[in-house]
């Protein structure tokens, strides 16, 4: 009896946003965890500049041992001339891959243009549509989706690249108080964030998120805890148990998720089982919101006293390193990482497929 083939998974990594070295941490933590008796990984890499690459030396060492791998995987290997080399379908005289597993943090990767791309290509992937990744990615179309569905948040302001800052930081003071935060609307792991105390820090903030994206938006501080909660598949979707971050410095920085770890991430939370059930509920609420699918972690403020649960935001493609949220939150609520992988990946296959019996009756 013949052994039964392996399904190829295409690791994409790297890519073009300020997030590319998060990518590259976060793809030897998957490449470990997947199971080389199911699975044959394929590493794919984007360059800052955009080029595809074949990533052949970190594939070969993914295949001999994976524990030897590095702490991330290099942008190297052999270029990728043909887009269509990429996602061509198996037996096709390309890579044949079945499945793709993004690994693109911030823009061209977790916005839906990569997920794009791979509809267009007619492949599974793992995570969030194009609608579900743009609303998630941009964080102002996201505070809209939570407010048409009437989901508690702090109060925000937003601003576009061209219009007057000097009048956008006159109504940051007026409507929204010092202190507060100002981000760049299209980016994540806190990049392009600041913490504004005075109207002198507000104006610097507000040069520095336009630095990052043309639209930006500030954010009344929330003097409460942060939580975060995993959500996982579809039709319908779950919530993990909450966890607790609670941050090494005014606020979870980059260098708190990626860099010296001074965060302490408490899994789960220390809430009791009605705040515990609560924001699980809203967790999805968040979710459905914005039309994610498959995986998103949900980030809240809790103000103990006041408010309550104030939903943040949603983030499609969640770090997957050893100290990220969204797998330590699964694996409290008894799911271990390799598994939760298979049942992305399992979930990716089974949009697939519903999708492409749509679209054969829609041709009929």
């Amino acid at each position: 009896m013949s052994e039964a083939r392996r399904t190829r998974v295409m690791l994409v990594f790297g890519g073009r946003s300020a997030e590319h070295d998060v990518s590259r941490v976060t793809a030897v933590a998957v490449a470990r965890a997947l199971d080389p008796k199911r699975y044959e990984v394929v590493p794919v890499a984007i360059t800052r500049e955009g080029r595809w690459l074949l990533a052949d030396a970190a594939r070969e060492l993914i295949a001999n041992d994976p524990a030897a791998l590095p702490s991330a995987l290099d942008v190297e290997g052999s270029q990728l001339d043909q887009l269509g080399g990429v996602v061509a379908r198996p037996g096709s005289g390309g890579l044949g891959v079945d499945v793709v597993f993004p690994l693109l943090h911030g823009p061209y990767g977790e916005d839906g243009t990569i997920q794009g791309l791979l509809d267009l290509a007619d492949l599974p992937y793992v995570g969030s549509g194009v609608l579900g990744s743009a609303v998630g990615m941009d964080k102002v179309m996201m505070k809209r989706a939570f407010a048409a569905c009437g989901l508690p948040q702090a109060a925000y302001l937003s601003l576009r690249d061209g219009e007057e800052r000097a009048a956008f930081a006159d109504r940051v003071v007026s409507e929204l108080a010092l202190p507060c935060f100002v981000k760049p609307a299209n980016m994540g792991s806190s990049v392009g964030v600041s913490k504004a105390h005075d109207r002198v820090e507000l104006e610097a903030a507000i040069d520095r998120a336009l630095e990052f994206d043309e639209w930006i938006l500030a954010e009344a501080a929330v003097d409460g805890r942060e939580i975060e909660v995993a959500v996982l598949g579809d039709m319908p979707p779950e919530a993990s148990l909450p966890g607790e971050v609670v941050p090494g410095a005014e606020f979870y920085t980059y260098a708190d998720k990626y860099e010296d770890s001074a965060a302490d991430l408490l899994a789960p939370a220390p809430l009791d089982d009605a705040r515990t059930a609560e924001v699980r509920e809203l967790a999805v609420r968040a979710f459905e919101a914005c039309r994610c699918e498959a995986m998103a972690r949900v980030d809240f403020f809790f103000e103990e006293s006041g408010r309550g649960f104030l939903v943040n935001e949603v983030n499609t493609i969640p770090g997957f390193t050893p100290i990220s949220m969204y797998p330590t939150l699964w694996e409290v609520s008894g799911l271990p990482y390799p598994e939760l992988l298979e049942r992305l990946i399992d979930l990716a296959i089974e949009r697939h497929a519903r999708r492409a019996k749509r679209a054969g009756r829609q041709r009929d």
